[in-house]
C-alpha cells in the first residue's frame, strides 16, 4: 500500500490503530451513519474492520487534519467526509486522487462507486471526481435502497 496519495486539496494516508476511536466517533454521528445504512461500530468492531485484508482503509486529510474516510475494496470505493468538511470540493478531490492512483500506479482497469440514488450530493460529488453513471439498480443484499453504479473515466 502506498504511504500517501495526494490530491490538490487533500491527501490520503492509510488508517491505523491511532484512527480507531476517531472512526468509531465519526460513524456514530447520525449525519455520517445515515449514508452508511445507519451502521455504527464498537472499538473492537472497528479494529476488525481495519484488519481486513480485502479492504484498504484510508483517512482523508485537509492540511494534515483528518476530515474523512475512504475505503478501497475489490469492487471500488466508498467514502464519507465529516459534516464540517463538506461543500468545499474535498470529497471529489480525494476520490479523484485515489481513483487516479489505482489506475495509474496500480494498473486497475476499472474503479467504481455505488451511491444511493437518494444521495444526490454524493452522486454529484462522484461526477465532479470523474465518475459517470453506468446503470441504476434496485435495493439488494448489499444496498438498502436504489443505487447507481458509476465508473471512473477521469
Amino acid at each position: 500500500m502506498a504511504v500517501q496519495v495526494r490530491g490538490e486539496l487533500t491527501s490520503l494516508r492509510p488508517a491505523d490503530e491511532d484512527d480507531v476511536d476517531r472512526l468509531v466517533a465519526w460513524h456514530a454521528d447520525p449525519d455520517v451513519a445515515r449514508y452508511w445504512d445507519d451502521e455504527t461500530f464498537t472499538r473492537d468492531e472497528m479494529e476488525e474492520r481495519l484488519a481486513r485484508t480485502d479492504v484498504e482503509a484510508w483517512i482523508v486529510e485537509e492540511d494534515g487534519v483528518p476530515v474523512g474516510y475512504l475505503q478501497v475494496h475489490p469492487d471500488g470505493l466508498d467514502m464519507f467526509l465529516i459534516p464540517a468538511a463538506r461543500g468545499r470540493g474535498l470529497g471529489p478531490d480525494a476520490a479523484r486522487a485515489m481513483a487516479c492512483h489505482l489506475r495509474d500506479e496500480r494498473g486497475r482497469v476499472r474503479v467504481t462507486v455505488d451511491p444511493y440514488v437518494w444521495n444526490e450530493g454524493a452522486v454529484r460529488g462522484w461526477e465532479r471526481a470523474g465518475f459517470v453513471e453506468v446503470s441504476r439498480h434496485p435495493a439488494d443484499d448489499g444496498h438498502a435502497a436504489e443505487w447507481v453504479l458509476m465508473k471512473f473515466v477521469g
